[in-house]
């Protein structure tokens, strides 16, 4: 059985009280229930806090370019189709820079989970909005208030009849747990959207903010698409956390995964040369 030592205890440069702290210790729990080995995990992220997270856990890691967390999730999983791929990445990463290879993602629906860290800020970059950033909020760098309506990405995921998609909120540690479990678990492209407060840049979406808004979504059916679609529209005053959507969709897969191929050494070295 998988301990959650073995996945190691690291020291991180979040500060105190940040969201990720949980979300961290939610992921490396949900792992040890679906009894995973380090060796048998791979985690892809971008730029930014969220993408610190890798560097804390002992397993497969790689670092892409901001914004570029879910092509590299998508070729770990094409090379060998047997490990467990995990992207992690903040709401400004993956739905900002990253938007495009977010809905080619959906579409293309690999086996991979996306753990979206989403405080509502870009919190590196010293807390200016992000696409998940509500219309109006006011920032260090939107002193008059953010000017574009915000970006819902599980509105969009149903909507695109994603296979797996789910919000959860790092006040709810076990709920969290459970629902990375049940993402992990399913086949095809599973989105998590992870509410979670930036301590330092955003004094809005507070924990207690959070706290009094989320609800467990006890007795939802998450393969009625109709319904999923209006609770993902549900954001504000009462917010639903758990699963909103899921099916069965086709997934996508690699005919000749790089890792079940052998080569003689011979045969590398007259490709090689073939380029010479």
């Amino acid at each position: 059985m998988t301990s959650i030592e073995q996945y190691g205890d690291f020291e991180t440069s979040w500060c105190p009280g940040c969201g990720n702290f949980n979300l961290l210790e939610s992921l490396k729990t949900a792992l040890t229930q679906l009894d995973l080995a380090p060796h048998q995990v791979m985690v892809s992220s971008g730029i930014g806090q969220a993408a610190k997270a890798p560097h804390y856990m002992n397993c497969h890691m790689f670092n892409g370019l901001h914004g570029r967390s879910l092509p590299v999730a998508q070729g770990m999983k094409m090379a060998n189709p047997d490990m467990t791929v995990i992207c992690e990445s903040g709401d400004g990463c993956v739905y900002g820079e990253g938007g495009n290879h977010f809905l080619a993602a959906i579409r293309r629906n690999m086996d991979i989970t996306l753990l979206v860290h989403d405080n509502q800020i870009y919190g590196l970059t010293k807390g200016q909005a992000s696409p998940t950033t509500q219309r109006g909020q006011v920032t260090k760098t939107q002193p008059d208030g953010a000017a574009s309506e915000a970006f819902n990405p599980v509105a969009v995921a149903v909507a695109m009849k994603a296979g797996f998609v789910a919000r959860a909120f790092t006040g709810e540690q076990e709920h969290l747990t459970r629902t990375i479990v049940q993402a992990v678990e399913h086949k095809g492209f599973s989105l998590v959207d992870i509410l979670q407060p930036c301590v330092s840049f955003n004094k809005v979406n507070t924990f207690g903010w959070y706290k009094e808004r989320c609800y467990d979504l006890e007795d939802h059916d998450p393969t009625d698409w109709a319904k999923a679609m209006v609770k993902a529209e549900e954001f504000g005053e009462a917010i639903p956390i758990g699963v909103l959507y899921r099916n069965d969709r086709p997934v996508f897969k690699t005919r000749q995964p790089l890792a079940d191929q052998t080569y003689a050494a011979a045969d590398l070295k007259a490709l090689l040369q073939s380029y010479a």
